[in-house]
């Protein structure tokens, strides 16, 4: 039987995905025309051509409601499980990743799930855990959210029971502070008797130890680039004390044109000039105040705004084919493993992406071509 999830475990010394195309709009917060609309007929072209191009993943985010603004950004989403259900059965060789808020999941439903897609994809599909952090979204479900540490003391027994209905125990019971179980079972096994790859995202030091400890890979949001190589050795030491060894993402929105001057002039159209500026203003309530974890100066703010129109606070990747790729390599160089990436119009722009920066990766040593049967 093949290996599964083969495209995470490939020789790719950078690895790439499509992130959060689920949602409407993506992870721009822009009032262009041709900003993403998240149709499934959109998402499942989107899903054939990255698969068709050798990119390793998608990566949709769990999102339960918009964030208001001209566009209300990210109003309209897919539940990211059944997503991708739909996009493993039409594509060959991807990994596609649902992403589920533990909270408010119960874990012998999001086992059972997972496995259901894991079968549709024959193994490629991928578990991308979040702990919870948008207490406007857990309002939807009448629930609360724990003090942000013990936000991931109850996620360590959620994917504990997980790994355990995966594992193929008979009927067990199971006595924790979160969960009170009695005979669970969970067949058939997940597509090849392994389970699927897990994913998590956090940046506090108790989202990065929980990641390090229990993740194949780790999504942390690194906001200035300097910082991230003792991150990344200190998520990397972790888990090698666990005896286990991690890949580190990140993420970041494209920009790319023929001529720098032309990505600029994008860029500062959609960031700027068409900035959805009461979506932002809600992301900087929510993610860098009381809803978050972090807070930054005013000054840094400032500067910040174009990025979390473009792309959620996610690194630009802002320029012509060169440039790009030069700043791919970069995070490479910075000890990132692999790279999730979005776009205004993903349709739209990712063959520009595919034929231009790709192979400039190629030749940089960073990625393998792609060999089709």
């Amino acid at each position: 039987m093949a290996r599964r999830n083969p495209t995470m475990f490939n020789p790719n010394r950078l690895k790439l995905g499509v992130f959060a195309s689920n949602c409407s709009g993506g992870q721009a917060a822009t009032t262009v025309p041709e900003r993403w609309v998240a149709s499934w007929e959109n998402n499942a072209a989107l899903a054939v051509m990255a698969d068709r191009l050798g990119i390793e993943c998608m990566v949709p985010v769990g999102r339960w409601k918009g964030y208001g603004g001209e566009t209300d950004f990210e109003g309209e989403t897919f539940e990211t499980i059944t997503w991708a259900t739909g996009l493993l059965a039409l594509t060959e060789n991807i990994t596609v990743f649902g992403t589920v808020h533990c909270p408010l999941i119960h874990p012998v439903l999001a086992a059972k799930q997972s496995v259901t897609a894991d079968h549709a994809g024959s193994g490629r599909f991928g578990l991308n855990i979040v702990c919870g952090w948008n207490q406007d979204e857990f309002n939807m479900f009448g629930a609360n959210q724990k003090a942000h540490d013990r936000r991931y003391e109850y996620g360590q027994e959620w994917w504990d029971i997980i790994r355990r209905i995966w594992s193929g125990e008979a009927s067990f019971d199971y006595d924790g502070e979160f969960f009170k179980l009695r005979g669970v079972t969970g067949a058939p096994m997940p597509w090849g008797g392994k389970r699927p790859v897990m994913m998590n995202a956090g940046s506090s030091p108790a989202g990065r130890n929980f990641a390090a400890s229990n993740s194949d890979f780790h999504f942390d949001q690194v906001f200035f680039v300097e910082d991230a190589p003792a991150r990344i050795e200190d998520t990397r030491r972790i888990a090698r004390a666990n005896g286990t060894e991690i890949q580190i993402f990140t993420h970041g929105y494209v920009v790319c044109r023929p001529t720098q001057r032309e990505a600029d002039e994008y860029c500062h159209y959609f960031t700027v000039e068409h900035e959805d500026a009461g979506a932002v203003d809600r992301l900087f309530e929510l993610a860098m105040g009381a809803g978050g974890s972090t807070s930054i100066s005013p000054e840094v703010a400032r500067m910040a705004r174009p990025r979390f129109a473009g792309g959620y606070g996610g690194l630009p990747f802002v320029g012509d084919p060169d440039h790009v790729a030069a700043e791919l390599k970069r995070m490479v160089d910075l000890g990132f493993n692999g790279m999730t990436i979005s776009f205004v119009d993903y349709l739209a722009e990712l063959p520009y992406f595919g034929a231009e920066v790709l192979p400039r990766l190629q030749r940089m040593g960073l990625r393998e071509p792609v060999v089709r049967a």
